[in-house]
């Protein structure tokens, strides 16, 4: 009974032994395979690190503004007789626009005539009197006044009747049509406005500590979501002489030329006020930034020879950089990269400090300093 108890443990043992060694064995195999298996390197975009120069520009949002603009409107009061202008149309200077009633300031104008050319006959009767001393100076001083006075009255009427016919002040756009045939006008009603669109203004501020930088004739951008994409040229034409006490900004207009007339009155714009200074810059994309709150940084690429089969790879090196200013997908760093450098430009949230890398630019990014989005 001893015997077979001894034997049975025995047998349990050399199971047991079996089981350990062929696991060890198998263990021993998969550490070998895993630390002779080599990770296949990543595909990355690259770019070499170039210097450039890039303009000095200020930064402004400013509003469009008619360089002459107006709402036109009755001067006097009457009912619309005719109306000679489309909405939206152009208009030149002088255009008759609308025309009210004069059929009463035109009899009145009949009569008043009657009475000047009697005043201007008596006033002639009066002076051949007065050359033949046979009336008084006083004769001839009340014809010489009458003849006036009713020529005064012609004149007043006259100028009643051409208010009555309204005119486009200047040559400009018409907008809205805001009156109807036959209507009664008061003095001061609308018409409809006016507005001359090319060129047009933009009034925009800029900080006071920028006042030096400023100079009539200075150049400046202007881009508007009503022109996605499109970029306007224009120049400085006044600053405003006094510093306003609640901002501490100074006002500035620019004229631009708009011959598509696409910038109106009004419309919200970004301005880009362009200084005679240029600045060197290290541009790469942002794209090929790790941002990160224990600092920013990019992967350097750099050629290596592998230690065991001594053939030259690309591995990565991470590098912290201090950025500064940015210029539409580009960013300058100030320090922390060298011009010449290789870049890792997409991707950079996978990879790793000494990581292998193969460059295929295939798909890389196409980084602009003035991008057009295709959906703007």
């Amino acid at each position: 009974m001893i015997l077979r108890f001894i034997l049975t443990l025995i047998g349990v043992a050399a199971l047991i032994a079996a089981i350990v060694f062929v696991k060890g064995t198998q263990f021993s195999a998969m550490g070998a395979a895993q630390a002779a298996m080599v990770m296949p390197p990543d595909v990355v975009s690259a770019a070499t690190v170039n210097e450039d120069t890039w303009e000095d520009s200020l930064a402004a949002t400013g509003t469009l503004v008619a360089v002459q603009g107006v709402t036109v409107s009755a001067e006097v009061a009457g009912k619309i007789t005719r109306i000679t202008f489309e909405p939206g149309a152009t208009a030149a200077a002088g255009d008759l626009l609308v025309q009210l009633d004069t059929s009463t300031e035109e009899a009145q104008l009949a009569s008043t005539e009657a009475t000047v050319a009697l005043a201007e006959l008596n006033l002639r009767r009066q002076r051949d009197l007065r050359d033949q001393k046979t009336n008084s100076p006083s004769d001839l001083d009340s014809a010489e006044a009458q003849s006036k006075q009713a020529a005064a009255a012609a004149a007043a009427i006259r100028a009643v009747i051409a208010k009555k016919s309204i005119r486009a002040p200047f040559a400009g756009r018409l907008g809205l049509r805001y009156v109807n045939l036959g209507q009664n006008l008061n003095a001061g009603d609308a018409i409809s406005s006016l507005q001359t669109l090319d060129p047009i203004y933009v009034n925009f501020s800029v900080p006071q500590q920028k006042l030096s930088l400023l100079k009539a004739g200075g150049a400046v951008r202007l881009s508007s979501d009503v022109a996605p994409g499109e970029k306007f040229e224009g120049r400085i034409n006044a600053i405003s002489p006094e510093v306003d006490q609640a901002t501490r900004s100074v006002r500035v207009q620019a004229t631009l030329a708009n011959p598509s007339e696409r910038l109106r009155p009004g419309v919200f714009a970004s301005v880009e006020i362009v200084l005679p200074s240029v600045q060197r810059v290290l541009a790469i994309p942002a794209t090929a930034i790790l941002y990160s709150p224990s600092g920013d940084s990019v992967f350097v690429i750099e050629e290596k020879k592998d230690a065991k089969t001594g053939k030259p790879t690309m591995t990565l090196r991470q590098q912290f950089v201090q950025l500064g200013s940015t210029r539409g997908d580009f960013v300058n760093v100030t320090s922390g990269l060298k011009a010449g450098e290789q870049i890792v430009t997409s991707g950079v949230f996978k990879l790793h400090s000494g990581g292998a890398v193969v460059i295929d630019n295939t798909y890389a990014p196409n980084a602009q300093p003035t991008p057009k989005p295709a959906n703007s």
